[in-house]
C-alpha cells in the first residue's frame, strides 16, 4: 500500500464525516419545525455509508482501495409527532400540526461520534505525513 492510498482512505473518512455532520446540523436546524400535514413533516436525514473494498468499487471521486463513500441519504423512519396547537397557521381543522421526528440527544451522539471519526482521520493523515517526512530524513543521511 503506497503513502498515496493512505491519504486517500483517510481523506474519503474525511469526507464521509463532513456530509454526516452537515445533515446532523441540518437536522438540528429542523428539530422544531412544523407542517400541515404528517406527509410533509420534516424527517431526520441518515446518511447511509459503503466501504470500498476493491478497485471496481472506487470512482473518479475515489481512487482510494478501502475508503468510504457516501451511498446515499435516507430518511430517519422514526415517526413524526402530532401536536396540538390550534394558534399555528398551519395547523388543520382540528388544531393539530405535525413536528419532526428530530431527536436532539441523538444528534449530539451523532455530532461528537462524527467529530471524533474526523479527528481520527486527521490523525492518520498527520501521522502518514510525518513517516513520510522521517523516511526522506533517513534517505537524506
Amino acid at each position: 500500500m503506497s503513502i498515496n492510498n493512505i491519504f486517500g482512505i483517510a481523506g474519503s473518512g474525511l469526507n464521509a464525516q463532513i456530509v454526516r455532520m452537515n445533515l446532523t446540523a441540518s437536522n438540528l436546524a429542523n428539530a422544531q419545525a412544523t407542517a400541515p400535514t404528517e406527509a410533509e413533516a420534516f424527517r431526520a436525514k441518515r446518511p447511509v455509508f459503503k466501504t470500498l473494498m476493491d478497485q471496481t468499487m472506487t470512482d473518479a471521486g475515489n481512487q482510494a482501495v478501502g475508503g468510504i463513500k457516501v451511498q446515499q441519504i435516507q430518511n430517519d423512519a422514526a415517526s413524526v409527532s402530532r401536536l396540538y396547537q390550534p394558534s399555528n397557521p398551519q395547523a388543520d381543522k382540528d388544531g393539530y400540526v405535525y413536528g419532526s421526528n428530530v431527536n436532539e440527544i441523538t444528534e449530539m451522539v451523532e455530532m461528537m461520534s462524527a467529530s471524533r471519526s474526523y479527528q481520527n482521520n486527521v490523525e492518520v493523515m498527520n501521522t502518514a505525513r510525518e513517516l513520510a517526512a522521517r523516511t526522506i530524513d533517513l534517505i537524506k543521511s
